[in-house]
């Protein structure tokens, strides 16, 4: 149980930070274990992470922040992987929004440089 509920009886919100990236490399190159690892924390994660808060939230609703990355529109040479991880991170989000806004709750993303 996420610690804010054992504490306050509800959830509000929900920060999707957890990441990871390797070093920029060719992805022709990149062996399958970094796609693998990528895409299962940033990707796969968030949308876990998401369903079991989502569970959590009262029925006030709560917020959803996934944090991605300016990568996934700038887009880097050698960045095909992580790249991508992170344009997943921003449609994941508007696919979110859109489904969990009737149920008030919000889902935003934050794209860093």
């Amino acid at each position: 149980m996420p610690r804010r509920k054992k504490r306050s009886g509800r959830l509000d919100v929900l920060v999707n930070n957890a990441g990871v990236y390797e070093v920029f490399c060719l992805w022709s190159r990149s062996p399958r274990s970094i796609f693998t690892k990528q895409y299962n924390l940033n990707v796969l994660g968030l949308l876990l992470a998401t369903q079991e808060a989502v569970k959590h939230f009262g029925p006030a609703g709560g917020s959803v922040v996934n944090i991605g990355s300016v990568a996934a529109t700038h887009a880097p040479a050698t960045g095909s992987v992580y790249s991508g991880t992170k344009a997943a991170v921003n449609a994941i989000t508007k696919s979110l929004a859109t489904e969990l806004g009737p149920r008030k709750i919000r889902v935003n993303a934050l794209n860093p440089a």
